[in-house]
C-alpha cells in the first residue's frame, strides 16, 4: 500500500475520481484537497465529504478546502454541476455528514500530510496546481516527501480548450486558471506525469458509455457515476468546446494502473503571460516530463467497472 494525496476541483470527473480512488486496495489516501475551480467550493466540499461517508470504506479522511484564487476563472456555467452532484439522493440518504473538514486550508493541509508520513506520497491532482505551488513557496523541502505528481493539465499539441478573449487557443483550462502555479511546479524537482488534452481526447463521454452505466446501476457506485455523467454533454456528431472527456478519471486510473496508457518523456516549459498564458510546450533544454500519448480505451472502461462493482 502506498500513500496518495488527492487534489481536485469539484467537477463531475473529479468527484468520480475520488470515488474510484477509495476503491483501490493499494491506496492509502492520506488527504484530499478541494478547490472551487471547475466548481463552487461549498457544494464541491460537501459532495466530497458525503462521498467519503458513503464510499470511503471507513477511511478517516478530513478533506481540506482551498482558499486559492483564480487568475482566469472557469466559466460559471461549467461550475454548476457540483450543486447537482451534492444533491444526489444516494449521497443524502442518511441526512447527515459525518466526515469533518480539515481546519487548515488545502495548501497547508498538503504540507502537513506530506510531512506526517514516514514514506513518500504520490500526488494526484486533477485541478489547477495553485495549492501545490503555494505549498512549495512556504515549505520547499516537501519535494523530498513527494514520490511523483500525476497531473491532469496542459497539452503539448497546441490544441487548447480555452476559448476566451485575448487568448490564442493553445492553453488547457487547469493551466490557464493559474499559469504561474504551473511554472512554479515545473521549476521544481518533482517528477511529473502529465495527462494532457491529447490523450484525454481518446476517452470521450458518449451515449453508449452512459447507457452501459445505466445497465449496471444495481451497483451503487456505478449508479452514482451514471448519474454524475448525466449532468454533462457527451460527444455527439463532432467535438465542441463543451464536449466532456474523461480527463480526471484517466489521470486517476493511470496513477495506479500504468498499463492503461502509453507515454513518452518530453522536455517542456510553461508560458506565464500574454495570449498564450498557461501554455505547456515542448522545447529543447526544458524540464523532463512523462507525457501520456495513448490510452487503452477498453482497459480504461473495464477498470471503471471493476472498481465501481466493488462497493455496495
Amino acid at each position: 500500500m502506498h500513500n496518495v494525496y488527492f487534489s481536485h476541483d469539484g467537477g463531475v470527473d473529479d468527484l468520480v475520481s475520488l470515488l474510484l480512488l477509495m476503491q483501490m486496495d493499494d491506496v492509502n489516501l492520506t488527504g484530499v484537497g478541494v478547490m472551487g475551480a471547475d466548481s463552487y467550493l461549498e457544494p464541491a466540499l460537501s459532495a466530497t465529504r458525503k462521498l467519503i461517508d458513503r464510499f470511503g470504506q471507513g477511511r478517516k479522511i478530513t478533506p481540506a478546502a482551498s482558499d486559492s484564487r483564480a487568475v482566469h476563472p472557469f466559466p460559471k456555467e461549467w461550475r454548476m454541476d457540483a450543486f447537482s452532484f451534492d444533491a444526489f439522493p444516494l449521497l443524502n440518504e442518511s441526512g447527515q455528514i459525518k466526515t469533518q473538514a480539515a481546519a487548515k486550508p488545502a495548501h497547508l493541509d498538503l504540507i502537513e500530510k506530506l510531512l506526517a508520513e514516514s514514506e513518500k506520497t504520490t500526488l494526484v491532482m486533477t485541478g489547477p496546481l495553485s495549492d501545490l505551488a503555494r505549498a512549495l513557496e512556504i515549505e520547499p523541502t516537501i519535494t523530498k516527501k513527494i514520490e511523483k505528481l500525476y497531473w491532469m493539465g496542459g497539452t503539448m499539441d497546441n490544441r487548447g480548450n480555452v476559448a476566451e478573449p485575448e487568448q490564442d487557443g493553445t492553453t488547457e483550462w487547469n493551466a490557464y486558471w493559474d499559469p504561474q502555479a504551473v511554472k512554479k511546479v515545473w521549476d521544481s524537482e518533482i517528477e511529473i506525469h502529465m495527462v494532457g488534452l491529447e490523450s484525454t481526447r481518446q476517452v470521450p463521454l458518449t451515449r453508449d458509455i452512459r447507457q452501459h452505466w445505466a445497465s449496471e446501476r444495481r451497483f451503487p457506485a456505478l449508479d452514482l457515476i451514471g448519474q454524475g455523467y448525466a449532468l454533462v454533454p457527451p460527444l455527439e456528431h463532432f467535438e465542441t468546446n463543451s464536449t466532456y472527456f474523461m480527463w480526471d478519471v484517466l489521470t486517476t486510473l493511470y496513477s495506479e494502473f500504468p498499463d492503461v496508457v502509453q507515454s513518452k518523456q518530453v522536455t517542456s516549459d510553461v508560458s506565464v503571460s500574454g495570449q498564450s498564458a498557461g501554455r505547456t510546450f515542448e522545447t529543447d533544454g526544458g524540464r523532463p516530463v512523462t507525457l501520456v500519448t495513448k490510452v487503452d480505451h477498453d482497459r480504461f472502461f473495464e477498470l471503471i467497472d471493476q472498481l465501481g462493482q466493488k462497493s455496495n
